[in-house]
């Protein structure tokens, strides 16, 4: 798959995708005249495919990325696989343009906000019932309200992407999470 693109930021899934792009938006970016494509892999498995397809033995574009915790030793893998770098640490891959969440996208944002105004915007946009009906149930009552919210965002069809827009939206600049920034800047 040929890309008319300068540089290619792979990421896990369609939130992430959303994510970065609301913060481009945000920031007056435009990502596409920029020549940057974010592609959402389907899963961090999918990374040694991408970057050889991408990367410096296939169409030799910039890369960036950004990946969850648990992932990030499949990305380390996945770089060093397609001869960017050996014995990589975190440090390395945030050279090569590609950062690690510390949980997930969602635990960043969460974090970020803080739990009272995440409720709050899930009440601006009439989710507050469907949450409060999460917190009711047995395997979540007496849960940290961060981890039910991250629950809550998991569950129900496309609620993971709307949140990540929600909350990136809804965030100031100068509080955006590490991650996401640093990704986005990577692929200037």
């Amino acid at each position: 798959m040929e890309l008319d693109a300068r540089t290619v930021m792979l990421v896990e899934g369609a939130s992430d995708r959303h994510a970065i792009e609301t913060l481009a938006e945000r920031q007056g970016r435009d990502l596409e005249a920029e020549g940057v494509i974010v592609v959402a892999m389907g899963g961090a498995q999918a990374i040694g495919r991408f970057l050889e397809l991408y990367g410096p033995r296939g169409q030799g574009l910039k890369l960036a990325g950004l990946c969850d915790v648990q992932e990030e030793d499949e990305f380390r893998r996945g770089l060093e696989r397609a001869g960017l770098g050996s014995n990589l640490t975190r440090a390395d891959m945030e050279r090569l343009g590609f950062y690690v969440c510390v949980r997930d996208l969602e635990d960043e944002l969460i974090r970020a906000h803080g739990a009272t105004s995440v409720v709050r915007i899930a009440e601006a946009r009439g989710d507050l019932q469907s949450f409060r009906t999460l917190q009711k149930q047995p395997a979540w009552q007496g849960q940290p309200v961060e981890e039910q919210l991250r629950r809550f965002m998991g569950s129900g069809g496309r609620r993971k992407i709307r949140y990540a827009e929600y909350l990136v939206e809804a965030l100031d600049l100068e509080e955006m999470p590490r991650p996401l920034t640093g990704v986005l800047d990577a692929a200037r």
